[in-house]
């Protein structure tokens, strides 16, 4: 007998067919999509998946909301919520990892999933730890992979893993995980998977900072520490805004010198020092 739960969807769930389900194994995932998911069963529709490890937040609503946007009313919309250990290397933040399913299941329902597929560790990798996995090879030895070994070779088989038994149309993935995305998309189109990887802009907190599950665990001196990078990031947009601008303004003026146009432009954004941090929150969802 299937173990699958239907769980009511609360207020101000998009409009979707069926009752949103929560399922936890992978013959569960199958009875599922083979019921309801839109091509399985004559239905019209696409079917999209976005992964997560759970203690989600307005970032993942954003991708779920990415992703209904993306397939339709009739399409099929699964969030995959799994800790998965292949990923963090010794000293890591396993074992303290936020688990908030109940929050988790009531937050999809909310922007339009379908189903919560959150298998136990076993479920996803019976008898242990896989012998065969998927190596992040260059791409993943530089940046973060130069400081964590083997998590990019983690992340990849997992998502190998979960794309297989999600058999989307489309993934959706925060831009927030720069390498993480290049990475999916590299190996979608090595290994030749059908699916559509499909990046979702960053979405930031008042402060700039970008919304991840683990900002709990920053003290109010380490947060404060974390908005340089974000800071950073918007000084070098607006720089190069104003550089553009202004050589586009010195472009028209400046008639048939374009060069003598271009020097005067980048010599007046070299002069400008700008310190604003404009607010982002919502500003990038798509």
């Amino acid at each position: 007998m299937s173990s699958t739960s239907e769980v009511s969807k609360t207020s101000g769930t998009s409009e979707t067919s069926g009752a949103f389900r929560l399922v936890p194994t992978r013959e569960d995932l199958q009875h599922v999509l083979g019921q309801y998911a839109p091509g399985r069963s004559g239905a019209p529709g696409r079917t999209a998946v976005v992964m997560t490890m759970g203690a989600l937040h307005e970032g993942h609503a954003t991708l779920v909301r990415a992703a209904r946007d993306h397939v339709g009313p009739e399409g099929f919309v699964v969030v995959t919520v799994f800790v998965n250990p292949l990923q963090f290397g010794a000293g890591e933040d396993l074992d303290r990892y936020p688990r908030t399913l109940d929050a988790d299941l009531a937050l999809a329902a909310r922007a339009g999933a379908n189903a919560v597929f959150a298998p136990s560790v076993d479920e996803v990798y019976p008898g242990g730890e896989p012998q065969v996995r998927i190596a992040a090879g260059p791409m993943g030895e530089r940046l973060e992979g130069a400081s964590r070994p083997g998590h990019f070779d983690g992340m990849l088989t997992v998502v190998a893993k979960l794309l297989h038994l999600t058999g989307p149309d489309a993934a959706f993935f925060g831009q927030k995980d720069a390498q993480q995305l290049a990475l999916i998309r590299r190996m979608v189109r090595d290994l030749n998977f059908p699916v559509e990887i499909v990046g979702v802009p960053t979405v930031r907190e008042d402060d700039g900072l970008a919304l991840s599950s683990r900002n709990r665990y920053l003290s109010p001196a380490e947060r404060r520490t974390a908005l340089a990078l974000s800071r950073a990031l918007f000084a070098g947009r607006d720089r190069l805004a104003a550089q553009e601008a202004l050589h586009a303004r010195a472009t028209a003026l400046g008639g048939p010198h374009p060069a003598r146009a271009a020097a005067l432009a980048a010599s007046a954004s070299h002069a400008r020092r700008p310190t604003r941090t404009p607010s982002t929150r919502r500003a990038t969802r798509t």
